[in-house]
């Protein structure tokens, strides 16, 4: 049985990393997984990760809505199929990101964007989220080509989607893992592979 595992943090965090360095070592471990991301993972949502992320003149609602529908299509087409066949799935970014940026960053209804979310994902939730916890200034600081959307953002903002994940891992602590995202990134990788052989049978 595959398990469904997401990587949340802010800009700069290294989620990206460690999902790739999970997904390897699941692979080493002779074990079915299927890697993927968000806003994307398919034809569709490559498109409109593109506009989500460098549109111009994207207004909060129409970026949601574009979040939104690129995540419908991923469930349908990539995440659910894998997990029926048996594989473990690993996902850099999923609903949380939304709950995260929008609603707590962008300061939209969060109870709706829940409710949003369980309607394009008909309720499929992680067996765990790792959260790569990330002092803002440090994140941004390590990002290096050219700024988008999220990242030109004004530090409060980015404190807010900080502020807003470590709530929601507050309020779910048997589902998340939250882990200092200034430790190296061996130390990260054997506490996520610590937390993720638990879960697998």
């Amino acid at each position: 049985m595959g398990r469904f595992i997401v990587f949340e943090g802010g800009e700069g965090s290294g989620k990206s990393t460690q999902a790739r360095a999970l997904d390897r070592r699941l692979s080493q471990q002779g074990l079915p997984v299927v890697l993927t991301h968000e806003p994307g993972g398919t034809a569709l949502g490559a498109k409109l990760r593109h506009l989500v992320k460098w549109g111009s003149h994207v207004t909060p609602q129409t970026e949601l809505l574009l979040i939104l529908a690129a995540r419908s299509q991923l469930v349908k087409e990539v995440i659910r199929p894998a997990l029926g066949r048996g594989s473990s799935v690993v996902c850099d970014r999923y609903t949380y990101s939304t709950l995260a940026y929008q609603g707590y960053g962008r300061e939209m209804d969060v109870d709706l964007l829940t409710r949003l979310n369980d309607l394009v994902t008909e309720g499929l939730s992680p067996d765990l989220v790792v959260l790569l916890d990330a002092d803002p200034v440090e994140g941004l600081q390590r990002k290096r080509g050219p700024v988008d959307r999220f990242e030109s953002e004004d530090l409060d903002f980015h404190r807010a989607v900080r502020d807003g994940y470590l709530r929601m891992a507050r309020e779910e602590p048997e589902r998340w893992l939250v882990i200092d995202a200034s430790l190296s990134r061996k130390e990260i990788e054997e506490q996520v592979w610590g937390r993720v052989s638990a879960l697998l049978p």
